[in-house]
């Protein structure tokens, strides 16, 4: 895949860089690794990042006074010749309970697609996921390699209220409502843990590159979990991902 990205101002503090507009590993490997080159080349300029599907924008401290001359410091650095700085990723096991009570959508889904009930949820707690990037809400991860055979499009209605926990597909993705908001995506099941603690250190336990598996548990283990998760006991299973 021939790599061609672009730089654009992004207001007076940020620049948005832009690769094409795909979702794949080998763009977010690409993006990842710029963002490492960048951090340790010139980190004491930035402020934060914000990865996206295709796309890296970098927020300054000041006020970019020479776009152009950033953007050709941006692209000296992107082509320094550095294959892996060693981020160190984590496959994150999520108990899921797929119970009718919680994956609200599950019947009309399966009406809509030919595909029993408990082939949906089989499809979907097969897959290995790839964390893409974090957002609408803080602790929202977009995650890629759904199965197609499960693809939905967003409902066209969207609901006002979507419980936290719930595990939902839109369109070509999947991914889980950090906190209780508005959402249109199909609701398939529903999570016990949190995906963001604003009393952490680091709030989000999950980051662009790690991996989410999905284990299906029952209710009854949903309720358990719950309990142990409002007095900080239960403790997320996560293993190192090897290159």
């Amino acid at each position: 895949m021939a790599t061609i990205i672009t730089y654009k101002p992004f207001g007076r503090k940020a620049i948005l860089i832009e690769w094409i507009p795909i979702i794949a590993l080998e763009i977010l490997n690409d993006i990842i690794l710029f963002k490492d080159k960048i951090t340790t080349q010139n980190s004491g300029f930035y402020l934060d990042f914000s990865i996206g599907y295709n796309s890296l924008t970098i927020l300054f401290k000041e006020n970019i006074l020479n776009f152009q001359g950033e953007i050709e410091t941006l692209q000296k650095i992107y082509s320094l010749k550095i294959k892996s700085l060693k981020t160190q990723n984590f496959l994150w096991e999520i108990p899921v309970c797929y119970d009718l009570e919680f994956g609200i959508d599950l019947k009309e889904m399966s009406n809509l697609s030919n595909l029993d009930i408990s082939k949906i949820i089989e499809i979907h707690s097969k897959n290995v996921y790839t964390v893409f990037f974090i957002g609408f809400l803080p602790g929202f991860l977009y995650l890629g390699g759904l199965n197609p055979m499960v693809f939905f499009d967003r409902k066209s209605n969207p609901r006002l209220h979507v419980e936290k926990g719930s595990v939902g597909i839109g369109g070509v993705q999947t991914g889980i409502y950090p906190i209780s908001s508005a959402g249109g995506w199909n609701i398939i099941g529903k999570s016990p843990i949190n995906f963001f603690d604003v009393d952490k250190e680091i709030p989000c336990f999950a980051k662009s590159g790690d991996q989410i598996k999905f284990n299906q548990i029952s209710k009854e283990e949903f309720y358990d979990i719950e309990k142990l998760v409002l007095v900080n006991k239960y403790q997320l299973l996560k293993t190192i991902i090897h290159d």
